[in-house]
């Protein structure tokens, strides 16, 4: 059995309880507008290219066979660091993301993310960290992307991890059928339930997609008796409002997880998406003010009795 992943993160301390391996899966079926990891939208490899980083050897025009890359000695561009180097053209709409350019890159300025590995594949990196889980309470972690778009993978990913006393948990956005929870719901100790909003109309324009779903996703998941922590990004123009918070936190105090974590928005992905070749349309927003931020945590413990922290 093969899995879609395009990271495995070790030594994470943000993906729940201790020291954690998160396990990065590809495929989302929403699009967040601040997303941190837009090379998991789709369910196959993502080539990422920096142009400072290139020192114009020509290698991967040489492989490429797709002809997705070309330099033009006649038209000379400067590039950081390197002086003046022949333009390198890279045709994303040539390209079939097979990764030859990025295996003979030499200066990393391309490189390929995501692909298929066995369940072997990534329990051996997983059981590197033995030690450390058990020390710190920690364990490991499914993310993405979604998750739950690989349901059967994540199983038994999750099963063997059970076998071998590690702590699991899922991440998930909720956006995928029940029955997709089901299949996890055995050998998971712990979800972390994104809920971005309860609006449906800000729902959709933060994310592409409807709510009701998720929301319907989470009563389920709580009426199973399964840990929860919800997690709800706080975003310039989105979710950072007052109101709506106040409306998440009337949403959850019917069936109140264990505990909530609001996230500050950041700004770090930026760069994942210029190499992506994709527009970035947070590139100009502030992220929240600390004092904004336990503001809101203190607003929104006086509506829940169980914990709120920000994350």
């Amino acid at each position: 059995m093969t899995g879609k992943i395009f990271d495995i993160q070790r030594y994470s301390s943000h993906d729940g309880p201790g020291i954690r391996t998160t396990v990065f899966f590809q495929g989302c079926g929403l699009r967040c507008r601040w997303c941190h990891n837009p090379e998991s939208f789709e369910q196959r490899p993502a080539i990422l290219y920096t142009p400072e980083s290139c020192i114009g050897c020509g290698a991967c025009a040489e492989v490429c066979p797709q002809t997705a890359h070309k330099f033009l000695p006649e038209n000379i561009c400067p590039q950081t660091a390197h002086g003046f180097l022949p333009e390198h053209v890279f045709d994303r709409q040539r390209c079939v993301r097979c990764g030859k350019c990025a295996e003979v890159c030499p200066s990393k300025a391309l490189e390929r993310s995501g692909g298929d590995q066995t369940l072997e594949e990534v329990l051996q990196v997983i059981r590197r960290d033995l030690p450390f889980y058990r020390s710190s309470e920690g364990g490991v972690t499914l993310s993405g992307g979604e998750v739950l778009l690989q349901p059967d993978f994540a199983a038994e990913l999750l099963k063997a991890c059970r076998v071998d006393g590690i702590h699991t948990a899922v991440d998930t956005a909720g956006f995928v059928p029940w029955e997709a929870f089901q299949k996890v719901l055995p050998w998971t100790d712990l979800f972390l339930y994104d809920v971005k909003a309860v609006t449906p109309e800000l729902h959709r324009k933060a994310t592409g997609a409807d709510n009701a779903l998720i929301l319907q996703n989470y009563g389920k998941l709580r009426e199973s008796g399964a840990r929860i922590w919800v997690r709800i990004p706080v975003i310039p123009g989105f979710t950072e409002d007052t109101e709506e918070l106040l409306r998440i936190a009337d949403f959850l105090r019917k069936q109140e997880p264990v505990c909530v974590e609001l996230l500050r928005f950041h700004r770090m992905a930026e760069s994942k998406y210029r190499a992506l070749g994709m527009d970035y349309e947070m590139k100009d927003v502030q992220p929240p003010e600390v004092e904004a931020m336990e503001a809101y945590r203190e607003m929104m413990g006086g509506v829940l009795s169980c914990e709120v922290r920000i994350g």
